[in-house]
């Protein structure tokens, strides 16, 4: 449950940050830039998110194993 709620936090995060990014970017451009920006980041960072969390998981599960 926990790591389930962690790694539901972490893409979370990501997302956050992927999509305040891409809106600030697009809002360089235009408004409608800005949504799209915005969607795009979010998938983005959501991306990212689900992946390092996959990555930070599996290196801990290694080093208790090697313990």
């Amino acid at each position: 449950m926990k790591s389930t709620l962690t790694r539901a936090v972490g893409r979370a995060k990501y997302a956050a940050v992927g999509a305040a990014v891409g809106a600030g970017l697009g809002g360089l451009v235009s408004r409608n830039a800005a949504s799209t920006g915005g969607a795009l980041g979010g998938l983005v960072g959501a991306v990212l998110g689900e992946t390092s969390a996959d990555v930070s998981e599996t290196y801990t599960e290694l080093k208790q194993k090697v313990e």
